[in-house]
């Protein structure tokens, strides 16, 4: 869940005012005793629509690491908010309690759905003010989407007095942190389309190109159908087109549209369902034929993708490649489209029992989970959020203590305090140790380096992984027809943007994989990818 941003018709910035202020927001508005200790009252550069340089960021490098157990949570929260589920049948409490059981362990994208549940009323004790707290924390934490979420409520005025200037001063901010909701919405305001609210004094298109792309490198799909505009036809720097659409820019464009609707655009569809079934002129379409067939496919997903926007289609070739390849069969039924379409995700393997696990108290960790030390430590005596935390003992400087084992990892909750630690010294007297430093696990799932991406229930199909077990190199053809999964390896710093289930690709045996700076706009050499089969011809799935 994730605040959607005002119409372009909401509001409007003054743009003189804006271009006086180009440097920091009025110093009289951040005067306060607690300005350092709240995120929303920092002194942020407003937005520069005329800058000359933009440099990619991806969000999941720059974002704290995130704790597997409350991810299951998180997904849990966001399965049970299915568009399926009639709202007002929808299990908000559970939702609630889940989402900020994983937002009590610092996941980052449930702290941001937690506050919009408070502002929706979904939990009776909490509201704006909670919702602001949450925000501010995820800042403070480093979170790109924070900052752009702290732009929504500044437009808005939830919680903090309305200042659109200051909204679009966190936008930027978001943006250049690596946020790809804040580049989409900038981007817009740079003359990109027709209806952008900065058409006609903020337009910057090169740096609308910038952002676009980088927003689409890390899958945001929306950003496909504005960069086909930039696509199709050469433009100035202010959005005038000053070139003639050619079949080198009408395919490019043709293809990141095809693209998008991969990664979940439903106007890409639409788009794609208008340019194959029922151009406007057939002089300027961007489709090499008038295929119904296909246009009716492709207006099928878009209303699909209308309805439920979390959905993604990766294997979209499976069932809808683009010329000249030849259409596959289909028996004509929106469901079979869907399932051709989507991704696929292995079952889960069936937890080991592990030492921790049949432990009881703080000291029990479920099966299905490893500890992974996160960087994360503290000398304060309480936990500074909840977590697995693990006394790390001090440098014995008096002899007369004997040496002992390494305390277990233990669950704390936020504030609680950490439980005293004992050593016994020459004598056999057990006293308390001072001087602790307390290091921070994350949860990890225990798959022993399987290919498990993952994904919220009902958005995949679950399949199991052919036999025998097939990889492959990225420079090397695709050996087997099917569904094949990047991979990167772990801690990679790019790993989270990759090792995704959106990121799959439904191939032919001997066609090429994709290549991530070229089809994805993303700067990770195909080197440093493995691809592995999930789904063959083959494989049924459940």
């Amino acid at each position: 869940m994730t605040m959607s941003k005002p119409s372009v018709f909401y509001f409007r910035v003054n743009a003189r005012c804006l271009m006086s202020l180009i440097f920091l927001i009025s110093a009289c508005q951040m005067k306060n005793s607690d300005s350092e200790e709240l995120p929303h009252l920092q002194e942020t550069p407003l937005f520069q629509p005329y800058r000359s340089n933009f440099p990619c960021h991806i969000e999941v490098a720059a974002v704290p690491p995130i704790d597997s157990q409350a991810d299951e949570w998180f997904r849990h929260a966001r399965a049970l908010e299915d568009p399926n589920i009639f709202v007002d049948d929808r299990d908000y409490k559970s939702i609630v309690n889940l989402t900020r059981q994983a937002a009590e362990r610092r996941h980052w994208m449930a702290m941001l759905n937690l506050a919009s549940l408070y502002l929706e009323g979904r939990d009776p004790l909490r509201g704006d003010e909670d919702a602001l707290k949450l925000v501010d924390d995820a800042m403070r934490f480093g979170v790109p989407a924070a900052y752009d979420r702290m732009g929504t409520y500044f437009i808005n005025g939830t919680a903090v007095e309305a200042d659109a200037s200051i909204a679009y001063a966190f936008w930027q901010k978001a943006a250049e942190l690596g946020n790809p909701f804040a580049m989409f919405f900038l981007a817009e305001k740079l003359n990109v389309g027709k209806d952008s609210e900065g058409n006609g004094k903020w337009s910057n298109i090169p740096i609308a190109t910038k952002m676009l792309e980088c927003a689409f490198a890390q899958g945001y799909g929306r950003a496909a159908d504005s960069l086909h505009y930039l696509y199709a036809a050469p433009r100035s720097e202010t959005g005038r087109i000053i070139g003639d659409r050619t079949a080198a820019t009408k395919n490019r464009a043709l293809r990141i549209l095809h693209s998008g609707v991969k990664l979940g655009c439903a106007d890409c569809a639409i788009a794609l369902s208008i340019e194959f079934g029922r151009p406007f002129d057939l002089s300027r379409t961007l489709a090499p034929v008038v295929d119904k067939a296909r246009g009716e496919r492709y207006q099928m997903l878009g209303r699909a993708l209308e309805f439920n926007p979390s959905r993604r289609f990766p294997n979209l070739d499976r069932i809808l490649p683009l010329p000249p390849a030849e259409l596959p069969p289909w028996d004509g039924t929106r469901d079979s489209l869907l399932q051709a379409a989507r991704g696929v995700t292995p079952p889960p393997a069936a937890p080991v029992p592990s030492a921790a696990s049949q432990l009881t108290g703080r000291y029990f960790l479920n099966a299905a989970y490893a500890l992974r030390k996160s960087g994360a430590t503290t000398s304060e005596r309480t936990a500074p959020f909840e977590g697995y935390w693990q006394p790390r003992m001090p440098k014995q400087t008096d002899r007369s203590f004997s040496p002992r084992a390494q305390a277990l990892p233990g669950l704390y909750r936020k504030g609680e305090p950490f439980d005293i630690q004992y050593a016994p010294d020459s004598k056999g007297t057990h006293l308390p140790l001072t001087g602790l430093v307390w290091e921070h696990s994350l949860t990890i799932r225990h798959n022993h380096g399987a290919i498990e991406p993952q994904a919220t229930a009902g958005l995949t199909s679950v399949v199991a992984r052919p036999l025998p077990l097939r990889s492959a190199r990225a420079d090397a053809p695709c050996p087997v027809t099917g569904v094949w999964q990047p991979w990167l390896s772990d801690g990679h710093p790019l790993q989270a943007a990759v090792n995704q289930f959106w990121r799959q690709s439904w191939l032919r045996a001997g066609e090429p994989f994709p290549q991530p700076q070229r089809d994805w706009l993303l700067n990770v050499p195909a080197t440093e990818l493995t691809w592995h089969l999930m789904d063959s011809d083959n494989t049924k799935a459940q």
